[in-house]
């Protein structure tokens, strides 16, 4: 089986560099095209199902690659993105520059990362990517070709820290995931095998 793990297309408070979370922000217009034109890079390619987060940001992007092709989508909150409570919406730059803020550690030290009280906590996020590749693609190896999952960019690194086998403290690691880039992986007999990250199918 090959996974292709997406992350969304561009949104308003992605531009603005704001911390988005469980807020459902909407694709922006250049979302709308960096989707259209992944889209149009893999229509050639098959595929058996596509699972999304249900954020709308995550699920409008796979609508917008899977196009007019007979391809279900699944919506599975177990993807969903990181819950940072009241950090959402503030930007990422001036929460990271702040020590006195929970943000401070998220990136670089990830170890180090405690969320607010309504906040989750990174451990949180492995289990749910975790319990995901376990029970939808890891005990369906042999039925499926290949699978897209579309997703945002902690999420996707909490999928990675499940097949990497890695820990917090190396969360971050590997190419940074752009907004429509995606991560082709390759499962045979219960191993995963990276083939590429941060494949663009736009320019």
């Amino acid at each position: 089986m090959e996974l292709y793990i997406v992350r969304h297309g561009q949104t308003v408070w992605n531009k603005e560099r704001k911390l988005q979370g469980s807020t459902d922000i909407m694709l922006n217009e250049e979302g709308i095209r960096l989707a259209k034109l992944t889209g149009e890079g893999l229509k050639n390619i098959f595929f058996d199902k596509i699972y999304s987060s249900p954020l709308k940001r995550a699920y409008d992007t796979a609508c917008y690659i899977r196009g007019d092709r007979n391809i279900p989508i699944v919506k599975d909150e177990r993807i969903r993105e990181l819950c940072f409570g009241d950090l959402e919406g503030r930007n990422m730059d001036e929460m990271s520059a702040d020590k006195s803020s929970h943000f401070q550690h998220f990136f670089d030290e990830p170890q180090l990362y405690v969320p607010d009280e309504r906040g989750e906590t990174l451990k949180s996020i492995r289990r749910r990517g975790a319990d995901f590749l376990k029970t939808e693609i890891e005990e369906h190896e042999k039925e499926y070709e290949r699978v897209m999952i579309v997703a945002h960019g902690a999420m996707n690194k909490a999928l990675l820290s499940h097949i990497r086998k890695n820990d917090i403290k190396d969360f971050w690691g590997g190419a940074v995931q752009r907004n429509c880039s995606a991560i082709i992986i390759k499962l045979e007999n219960g191993i995963y095998e990276i083939l590429e990250e941060g494949k663009v199918f736009y320019s």
